[in-house]
């Protein structure tokens, strides 16, 4: 098994984070969800922060699935002016500390503002090298299966690679890596429709701290228990 020292000069980890409880955080303290999900902003920003020391160099953060359109019309309302209100500020924030922001998922259903300062962030952001966080943005995994299924060539057999670089294509993301650690907050423990593909041998991380309440080191927490697992992708042990 690989140690911490090791991965962490590596910076070779993928990291993906359902972000759950910003409405139960909220409620909790009787203010209203919204509340919840602006603290959750802060949230992101410490992880973000606490990732590249831990040997992440890909974050990939659930921000907002396709199924999330059923929300209330007035919450679907309130998260999309807290990303159009915040990408600027935030993007800065990620070009100033060499993080890159990508977008994946659809955008055609984004409002033209939402959309407008996602490609603002991602143009900001684009030279960023210490690390890249991937927000998932009206996401599926199912739809972006699908959707990969259907740009691969009519009749051929395709390999993991080529369905990978379809997956790509149509996440409009650089390209799709394997998950090694999902985090789950809130409790919950479920994959909600997240990287179906990528999780395919990810380690599974659920904890019932709620999102608004996620540090650096509740990130620590969670990638040291990852380095105490034995991954062997389908084989056994190797004899040390």
């Amino acid at each position: 098994m690989q140690s911490t020292l090791n991965i962490a000069a590596s910076g070779r980890l993928h990291v993906a984070v359902i972000m759950d409880g910003n409405g139960r955080w909220a409620t909790a303290r009787g203010r209203p969800r919204r509340a919840g999900h602006a603290a959750g902003i802060a949230a992101v920003r410490r992880t973000v922060e606490a990732a590249p020391a831990l040997g992440i160099d890909l974050l990939t953060l659930y921000t907002f699935s396709a199924d999330n359109w059923r929300r209330p019309r007035a919450e679907v309302r309130g998260l999309m002016g807290l990303l159009r209100a915040h990408l600027p500020a935030e993007a800065e924030r990620c070009r100033e500390q060499g993080v890159r922001l990508v977008a994946i998922g659809r955008r055609d259903r984004l409002p033209e503002a939402v959309r407008r300062a996602v490609e603002a962030a991602e143009a900001r952001t684009a030279g960023g090298r210490r690390l890249e966080v991937r927000l998932a943005l009206d996401y599926s995994a199912r739809e972006a299966l699908a959707r990969a299924a259907a740009l691969l060539p009519e009749g051929a057999v395709a390999g993991r690679g080529a369905v990978a670089q379809a997956l790509a294509e149509a996440c409009h993301a650089p390209a799709m890596r394997d998950v090694d650690l999902l985090i789950r907050t809130g409790g919950e423990q479920r994959l909600s429709d997240f990287l179906l593909w990528e999780c395919a041998y990810a380690e599974l991380y659920f904890t019932r701290t709620l999102w608004p309440d996620f540090d650096g080191e509740a990130l620590r927490a969670a990638v040291a228990a990852f380095h105490c697992r034995e991954r062997r992708f389908g084989g056994v042990p190797v004899p040390s």
